[in-house]
């Protein structure tokens, strides 16, 4: 374990004193979904497994709850703490594993700006302005899920079943199947390469 991932993992947050996570400066897209359901764009400029700095487009209430869906991290949930220069910070809501998978993330992301490494990914990956999908199966059956981001590749969905690894499913009119398990749902690698007219039928 790096000692960046080291000090990220190993504290307990303690909202209403100081702070017991550091925060890391990014610089990450996303959506955040505010509890009238509306969603707005945001940007993530610092981050720890505890809490982070949110610029948005649009303004929560003190002690709400929100949602956010940000890039190359996934979904988060928490509570709007206080203001802080030109946005807000959110306390996260995770459990202990969470925080430990949100730590090797960031540390991961801080390692790949300073040393300039590639995103280990074929394909760049996009925040899609129309989230809300269904995932269907051969047989029929269809889910409702949530595209928590696409690439020409494929995509990842947010959904509470978990078909198994090799299923073969579809998202709009792009044939796929289900090639990963994660906690908030499923990866889905496209038969064919799609182009990006082709990912805008579902990404808005």
């Amino acid at each position: 374990m790096t000692a960046i991932q080291s000090s990220l993992a190993h504290a307990v947050p303690h909202p209403m004193s100081s702070r017991s996570f550091q925060r890391v400066n990014v610089d990450l897209s996303g959506r955040l979904m505010f509890s009238t359901h509306e969603e707005f764009d945001c940007k993530i400029v610092s981050m720890s497994p505890g809490d982070m700095h949110v610029q948005c487009t649009g303004f929560p209430k003190m002690g709400e709850k929100v949602i956010a869906y940000i890039d190359h991290i996934g979904r988060l949930e928490g509570n709007v703490y206080k203001l802080a220069e030109h946005g807000f910070i959110v306390i996260l809501t995770a459990t202990d594993r969470k925080r430990e998978k949100l730590a090797a993330q960031l540390t991961w992301l801080v390692n790949r700006n300073e040393l300039g490494v590639a995103e280990d990914r074929r394909h760049d990956r996009i925040l899609p302005r129309n989230a809300k999908a269904d995932l269907k199966l051969e047989d029929g059956r269809a889910y409702p899920c949530r595209i928590i981001d696409l690439s020409l590749s494929g995509a990842a969905v947010e959904i509470e079943v978990r078909p198994a690894i090799g299923t073969p499913a579809r998202i709009g009119n792009m044939r796929g199947r289900v090639v990963r398990h994660f906690q908030e749902g499923v990866a889905i690698e496209f038969a064919t390469l799609q182009t990006p007219d082709s990912l805008s039928s579902i990404s808005g």
